[in-house]
C-alpha cells in the first residue's frame, strides 16, 4: 500500500459521485425526460443516500477501522454501480407504462437505481477519515484534508463527465467504467480477501465494456442509432408510421420525438411541422426565413426544395444534432441554407438581420426553453422580422384548463409586442386536449384572410381557434418566466 492510499481512495470517490448524478440524467432522459421533477428526484435522492452513507459509515468506522472494511465498500459500490449499467432499461421499460405521475415515476427510479450506489460512495468519506486519523491533535488538519481531495474529486468528476464521457464513450459505458475504477482501487486498498471475486468481476466489467461497445457498433449497422451529445440523448430508429404505414425513420431527443422523415418520400411525416407553410399565405413572398431548432432539420429541407428561389438560416444549439442529420436524414448541403450552432437567444440577440418569416421549434423536454419565452425575447423576435414578416410557433400544450397555462402566458407576452396574433391547434378538439398548437404572430396590422384557394393551406387555416383565451397568466419577461412550473403542471395533469 503506497503513501497517499487513502487520498486516492476519496478522491475517486469523490469523483465518482458527481459522475454518476450526471449520467443517472441521461439514463433516465429516455424513459422519463429531463423535467424539473426528474432533476429534483435525481438530486434529492443522490443528496439522501448519501447522507445515510456518511452516517453510516461513520458508525462502522468506529465500531471495527479495517483496510478489508473499506475494500469492501468500495467494491460494492461497484457492484450496485454496474446493477445500474446492466439493468436500468429493464426497470425503466416497466415504470414507462404505469399509470403512475411524472413526479412517482421519477422518485422511484431514482430510489431504486441510484440510492444503494450512493449510500456506499458515501460511506467512503467517514471510514477513510477513521483510518487516516493518527491522534486527537491532528484530527481538523485530516478531515479538512480529506474532504479538500473528495471535493477536488467531485470537481474533476463534473468536468470529465460533462466535457468526455457522456459525449465520447456513452452512458452504460461509462457506468461500467465508473464500476470497474471502484473495484481497481478495493484492490489497491488490499489484496487480502475476495481477490478471485473482485479480478472476475473487474473483467467481466472490461469484457462488458468491450461487448457494449460491438453491440452499440451491430446496433448502428442494423440501424438504431444511440448518441450521447453535449445536450440531450439522442436515438435514430426506423419504424413504420402508425397511420399511414409508410416506412418512416425517428429522432428522439430525450425520450420525446424530435424529427421523422419518410423513407419512400419527402413529404412531411410530422402533421404538425405542414403548419409552418401558413408562412407563404400571411407572406406570400417569402424570400428569407430563419428557424430556431432544427433537430432533424425536417422542415428546412422542406423549405429548400419547394422554395427553390429562397434562403433558411438554421440555429441549432447542437452540433452533433447537425451532424446525425446529414447522416442519417437526407440534410443537403446548400448555399441557401446557413447552419448556426448557438442558443437561439444569443443569436437574437446579436442578430442584425431581418427576415421574411421566423419559425421556433426549440424544446427543452416539454417546453420552449425559457429564455425564448420572454417580453425581451419576443422583442428581439420582433426587430427580426420584415414590417409584414409572420412568427410562428409551435407549443405542446392545451388552450384551456391547467395545462394550457404556458401557452396562455406565451400568447399575451406575443400580444403584447405583435398587432395580431392567432392559435391553430393541429387537431380540432377541445380547448383541453394536449397537442401541438401553432402560435402564429403578424407584424402587420392589416387584417388577413382565412381562406385559401390551396386546398391544403384552406384546411389549415380552419384550425383557427375562435374559441375564448382566458388571460390567467402574467406576461413573461427575464426576471420572471415561471415556464418549468407551468411545464409541472401540465406534466402532472396530462393524464385528466
Amino acid at each position: 500500500m503506497f503513501k497517499y492510499t487513502i487520498e486516492t481512495v476519496v478522491f475517486i470517490g469523490g469523483a465518482v459521485i458527481m459522475i454518476l448524478e450526471l449520467v443517472g440524467s441521461r439514463i433516465l432522459a429516455p424513459y422519463i425526460g429531463t423535467s424539473i421533477y426528474v432533476w429534483t428526484s435525481l438530486i434529492g435522492v443522490v443528496l439522501g443516500s448519501l447522507s445515510i452513507g456518511y452516517w453510516w459509515g461513520g458508525r462502522l468506522a468506529d465500531k471495527k477501522q479495517s483496510y478489508v472494511t473499506l475494500a469492501a465498500i468500495l467494491f460494492i459500490a461497484a457492484i450496485f454501480i454496474g446493477v445500474v449499467a446492466f439493468f436500468n432499461s429493464f426497470l425503466l421499460s416497466y415504470l414507462l407504462p404505469t399509470s403512475l405521475d411524472i413526479r412517482s415515476k421519477a422518485l422511484i427510479a431514482t430510489l431504486i437505481l441510484f440510492g444503494p450506489p450512493s449510500v456506499f460512495l458515501g460511506a467512503i468519506l467517514p471510514y477513510a477519515v477513521r483510518l487516516k486519523m493518527k491522534s486527537v491533535a491532528t484530527s481538523g488538519r485530516t478531515v479538512g484534508k480529506l474532504y479538500a481531495f473528495s471535493t477536488i474529486g467531485s470537481i474533476l468528476g463534473t468536468f470529465i463527465a460533462g466535457f468526455f464521457l457522456i459525449a465520447y464513450i456513452g452512458t452504460t459505458n461509462s457506468l461500467l467504467l465508473l464500476a470497474a475504477s471502484m473495484v481497481v482501487i478495493s484492490l489497491l486498498v488490499t489484496l487480502q480477501r475476495f481477490i478471485f471475486s473482485r479480478l472476475l468481476v473487474l473483467m467481466l466489467l472490461l469484457a462488458s465494456i468491450i461487448g457494449f461497445q460491438y453491440f452499440y457498433n451491430h446496433q448502428k449497422e442494423e440501424g438504431f442509432v444511440d448518441v450521447d451529445t453535449p445536450y440531450s440523448r439522442v436515438w435514430v430508429f426506423d419504424a413504420t408510421d402508425g397511420d399511414t404505414k409508410r416506412p418512416v425513420r425517428n429522432m428522439f431527443v430525450d425520450g420525446e420525438i424530435d424529427s421523422a422523415m419518410f423513407l419512400d418520400g419527402e413529404d412531411l411525416a410530422i402533421e404538425y411541422t405542414k403548419f409552418y407553410d401558413l408562412a407563404r399565405h400571411f407572406k406570400p413572398d417569402v424570400n428569407y426565413s430563419l428557424m430556431i431548432g432544427g433537430g432533424g432539420y425536417s422542415y428546412p429541407k422542406y423549405f429548400l426544395k419547394f422554395y427553390p428561389e429562397a434562403k433558411i438560416d438554421v440555429v441549432e444549439i447542437d452540433p452533433e444534432l447537425t451532424e446525425l442529420s446529414y447522416k442519417y436524414f437526407n440534410l443537403p448541403q446548400s448555399n441557401r441554407l446557413i447552419i448556426y450552432h448557438e442558443d437561439g437567444r444569443t443569436f437574437l440577440n446579436k442578430n442584425g438581420k431581418t427576415y421574411d418569416a421566423l419559425f421556433l421549434d426549440a424544446f427543452n423536454s416539454y417546453s420552449v426553453p425559457y429564455q425564448l419565452t420572454t417580453r425581451e425575447a419576443v422583442n428581439r423576435i420582433y426587430e427580426s422580422l420584415e414590417k409584414d414578416g409572420v412568427v410562428i410557433v409551435n407549443i405542446i400544450s392545451s388552450i384551456g384548463g391547467k395545462k394550457g397555462k404556458f401557452l396562455r402566458a406565451e400568447y399575451l407576452t406575443f400580444k403584447e409586442q405583435f398587432p395580431q396574433v392567432y392559435l391553430f391547434p393541429v387537431q380540432k378538439r377541445s380547448d383541453t386536449t394536449e397537442q401541438n398548437i401553432m402560435l402564429v404572430a403578424l407584424k402587420s396590422g392589416e387584417k388577413p384572410r382565412f381562406s385559401s384557394s390551396d386546398p391544403a393551406i384552406n384546411e389549415m387555416l380552419s384550425h383557427l381557434w375562435r374559441g375564448e383565451i382566458i388571460y390567467d397568466a402574467p406576461i413573461l419577461i427575464d426576471d420572471y418566466a415561471p415556464v418549468e412550473q407551468y411545464v409541472a403542471e401540465f406534466l402532472l395533469n396530462r393524464s385528466d
